[in-house]
């Protein structure tokens, strides 16, 4: 890396997603602790060397700092394996607590993942030394048990699977901040995208959605949440809590602030002008991307794609296999190959390269690149660890392991190094500050991050399991063999499955859990409960049968089946054609929208218990964005697939089978959202005028149709 002296945490930040060549990197953060031992997070817009100031065996560690409600928003496959990385590691540090039943299943996805295919000798020796969790001995036959049901499942499945169990975890993505409530009792606050929580150990006993808050702000040790007036009570309500100390209250505000622009702004919020005279209250704001611009620009395509792949040398999953030469990948990209990578900054006073920052020049720092060559860390030393350039590397004794080595016993010698993480496999990577006395020249090693035992190698970084030389032949795995698709219309059809989910589980919302509320609850007349639900029920029915189509195809495109020899399944356009072509019978639903949105904020406005009862719906966990927002995700569907269709044409040669298909559907749903654009508009502008009248108190007929 190349840091001016006075670079701001930004730079650092990005110069190591460039590193990994992480495109979705505005969910992660730097952290570290400071000079009273408190973690926090780097500050993007102030200096490194202001933040860190004595950096003397200070560890910053790359980790996770935002967790979207639904890991299908994560567009990149290698942000969902950092996204398990993460999830995997606080496992290991019992941060994400839940049942041992959900545990074990957990974990079976992980050992999936990095070993492949259950096999009990491998299987009994990959647990014998790989600690996921304290006390494993007694989830290892129900791991097992888990671990034989996921037969098949590649590594990327099996992140999407143990994303989809962990988000579903009260725990996950929650860090607890220590405080006391008014009458002293010891909570824990936490933030979420969802909003403010509140625990008692490690159960959540209230919460404060984003809509409900008002203002934050700290006074000293005192942090208070100033919540919106309640239309039942006349005067406003502030929570106070009590923390440890001003700095620890300041730190916790300074992520709540964070949270609250990332997941509910459109854009970066511009920077306050400077005070003439006095300042007053912080200058702190959130600084980078929000998740909307993080989204609108994967979706865009406003990077350069470059394919991730997983190198798994011990994996021997069946559908790993292949038995053509001709469909092996490329090589990993170097920067995505030095991900488990450990940095180490070393300033050492005195040197030449501190004094040319004195003098405003840049610092300096040579990076070694491990994805080429061996480190020097890596070469067999009889001694178990040395010292280099004041960080301990401890090297690594090869071992021969008969059971795991029987796939790869045809494989040259001559191997890429590979790190382990503390359970056993890769985590994500620390930045090591050292600062240490002499006169040697300022620079910055790149080493090996190595656990103790090392076996377990990184699917970054060890060789590709489809050499020719290690491929089973055995009938019974040619008849389950997978051929693993690699061009970019597989990928697409992968986006509009995964989408696919996400939208019926947003349909759900309505049709299922909102529908069951209302139904037990008799604070809506029947007229607005029939225009509602007969307006979603028939697309969560047609779009249940779509979804089926889609994960057919794509069953039938990576060959779970025989039946890819009766005709080329490989494509995607004949079934969006078909089902974008039955979507135009839903178009009289879909103008019905605009209509339920005004009818159902009519009667908020006229009843104070259907307002009551939609305020509490929303602040259910089902519920994790304001009802409206559901409201208009059908419209915002058709510009999804029109954007789909856009790719795919833009894709495809005119020659290829598929061209003519793409087109047309491409023809058939830029209709159907011209004809709709309308109503979308005026449903965006009532939502927004919505969203403004609950920040102006006292402004009346602020929403009026057709404004």
């Amino acid at each position: 890396f190349l840091l001016q002296q006075r670079a701001p945490g930004k730079v650092l930040h990005d110069a190591v997603c460039n590193h990994l060549n992480l495109v979705e990197g505005d969910y992660f953060g730097l952290e570290f602790p400071d000079h009273k031992k408190m973690m926090v997070w780097l500050d993007l817009l102030k200096p490194v060397m202001k933040q860190i100031r004595r950096p003397k065996h200070v560890v910053v560690k790359f980790v996770v700092k935002f967790f979207p409600p639904d890991h299908a928003q994560l567009q990149e496959e290698l942000t969902r394996y950092l996204f398990a990385l993460q999830v995997k590691q606080d496992l290991a540090q019992g941060r994400l607590t839940c049942n041992d039943t959900s545990t074990a299943l957990l974990i079976s996805h992980i050992v999936q993942s990095e070993i492949g295919d259950f096999d009990e000798t491998i299987d009994r020796e990959h647990l014998a030394k790989n600690k996921y969790i304290p006390q494993q001995e007694a989830l290892e036959d129900k791991i097992m048990e888990f671990h034989r049901s996921h037969m098949g499942q590649t590594p990327a499945e099996s992140d999407f699977q143990l994303l989809e169990i962990a988000r579903r975890l009260e725990m996950y993505g929650i860090r607890l901040h220590p405080a006391k409530d008014r009458e002293g009792t010891k909570i824990n606050l936490a933030v979420a995208n969802t909003g403010i929580l509140v625990f008692q150990g490690h159960t959540k006993i209230n919460a404060f959605n984003w809509a409900k808050v008002r203002k934050l702000s700290f006074k000293r040790k005192r942090f208070l949440i100033k919540l919106r007036p309640d239309v039942n009570s006349s005067f406003q309500d502030t929570l106070e809590f009590l923390m440890a100390s001003r700095d620890f209250c300041k730190s916790f505000w300074k992520i709540c602030v964070e949270h609250h622009a990332f997941f509910r702004l459109f854009e970066e919020p511009k920077p306050k002008p400077k005070p003439v005279l006095f300042s007053r209250g912080s200058s702190f704001r959130f600084s980078g991307r929000t998740q909307k611009q993080v989204l609108d620009y994967v979706k865009e395509g406003g990077h350069k794609k470059v394919q991730f792949e997983r190198k798994h040398s011990k994996i021997h999953s069946i559908r790993s296999l292949t038995a053509q030469p001709s469909e092996h990948h490329t090589e990993v990209p170097k920067q995505v190959s030095d991900f488990s990578a450990h940095f180490s900054f070393n300033w050492e006073l005195g040197s030449p390269g501190l004094q040319s920052c004195r003098q405003g020049k840049e610092l300096k720092a040579s990076a070694e690149d491990t994805g080429q060559h061996k480190s020097p860390s890596l070469k067999k030393s009889p001694k178990e660890g040395r010292k280099m350039d004041g960080a301990v590397v401890s090297t690594v004794e090869e071992e021969e392991e008969a059971a795991k080595d029987r796939m790869q016993q045809n494989r040259p010698q001559s191997q890429q190094p590979s790190t382990g993480s503390l359970t056993g496999s890769p985590h994500l990577s620390e930045l090591s500050i050292n600062s240490q006395g002499g006169p040697s020249v300022a620079n910055m090693s790149l080493s090996p991050n190595l656990s103790p035992d090392a076996k377990q190698p990184s699917p970054l970084i060890s060789p590709l399991l489809n050499d020719p030389s290690c491929i089973r032949t055995d009938d019974e795995e040619e008849v389950k063999r997978k051929r693993f698709p690699t061009e970019k219309a597989y990928f697409i059809a992968k986006e509009v499955a995964t989408t696919e989910r996400t939208y019926l589980k947003d349909l759900e919302v309505i049709t299922s859990w909102f529908q069951s509320a209302v139904s037990k609850e008799d604070c809506m007349p029947e007229t607005l409960k029939n225009l509602i639900f007969s307006n979603f029920e028939p697309l969560h029915k047609f779009h249940t049968g779509f979804l089926k189509e889609i994960e057919q195809r794509l069953a039938l495109w990576e060959g779970r089946s025989n039946a890819h020899i009766k005709g080329d399944y490989q494509r995607i356009g004949d079934v969006m054609l078909k089902n974008i072509q039955s979507m135009k019978q839903l178009t009289i639903h879909l103008r019905k929208h605009n209509e339920i949105l005004m009818e159902l904020e009519n009667g908020i406005k006229n009843s104070r218990k259907l307002e009551a009862f939609c305020r509490d719906f929303e602040l259910q966990k089902v519920c994790y964005l304001p009802l409206n927002t559901f409201l208009l995700r059908p419209l915002h569907r058709l510009m999804h697939y029109k954007q789909i269709m856009e790719r795919l044409c833009k894709h495809y040669p005119p020659s290829h089978i598929d061209f003519r298909d793409s087109r047309a559907a491409l023809a058939e749903i830029s209709e159907m959202v011209a004809q709709l654009h309308g109503n979308m508009i005026k449903m965006e502008n009532f939502q927004k005028l919505h969203e403004l009248k609950k920040d102006l108190i006292g402004i009346d007929n602020l929403v009026i149709p057709g404004r």
